[in-house]
């Protein structure tokens, strides 16, 4: 049977997180007084990335809270102990620098207006429901979808095949109708595929392109190729190249 609904991953998928992160995070640490610590923006930025990433595979992992990742890492970014208050205040200061420069990618409302009448819309992401749902309000784009599911509310996170059958489960179609797009090739390429629907893994600029892809998913650079990919009933006008 044919793809009838599209369930999207938010972060470096829709919305450009990479580049919201590391303005965001420029900003705020010109404003903390904090650069002097490093050689240099780059290295500052750097080193809260890697915190980033352990400290969002603890949470992914179910060995930490939402909340308690955050706090965690402000702490290891700073080097010193402080109360969950303290932890709180300064990643807020944080987001206010984040949330004014963020941005969906250009190709993302054409896609969406695209499929708009042909495919149903999802979103399952691996952060909050707080998070996400005020994100695509603000970026102006929450109405697109018919649900947002959130793994701190699931109890479960990609790349688990129970958080992608959830998001099917409410649309209430078997994982073979449903596609799924997301930007990480294990977490959201590699998962959805496993979990049995059809998985397209967004390779933006061909990070990826000099390395194996991943067993399953079908790889595009662009939301360009995804109509194309998902059937003939939908008209974009860009070939697809997926891989």
């Amino acid at each position: 049977m044919s793809i009838q609904a599209v369930v999207w991953d938010v972060d470096d998928t829709l919305f450009d997180y990479t580049t919201a992160d590391r303005l965001g995070m420029r900003a705020h640490l010109t404003a903390e007084g904090l650069l002097d610590r490093y050689d240099g923006v780059e290295q500052a930025l750097d080193h809260w990335r890697e915190i980033t990433h352990l400290q969002w595979a603890r949470f992914a992992a179910g060995e930490a809270t939402f909340e308690a990742q955050r706090r965690d890492r402000v702490r290891i970014f700073l080097g010193r102990e402080l109360t969950d208050a303290e932890a709180d205040a300064w990643f807020q200061r944080y987001i206010t620098h984040y949330e004014a420069v963020w941005a969906l990618f250009p190709d993302v409302l054409p896609v969406l207006d695209a499929l708009a009448a042909s495919h149903r819309h999802a979103v399952l992401s691996n952060s909050s429901l707080h998070v996400q749902d005020r994100k695509l309000r603000a970026l102006g784009v929450h109405d697109r979808f018919e649900t947002i599911l959130c793994a701190a509310e699931l109890g479960i996170s990609k790349p688990e095949a129970g958080a992608f059958l959830a998001a099917c489960e409410f649309l209430g179609l078997p994982p073979h109708q449903v596609a799924y797009v997301g930007d990480h090739p294990e977490i959201d390429g590699r998962g959805a595929a496993d979990a049995g629907l059809l998985s397209v893994w967004i390779d933006r600029g061909g990070l990826y392109a000099t390395v194996d892809p991943p067993v399953g998913p079908h790889r595009i650079t662009s939301l360009a190729e995804l109509p194309s990919l998902l059937g003939p009933d939908t008209r974009f006008g860009a070939p697809s190249t997926f891989g």
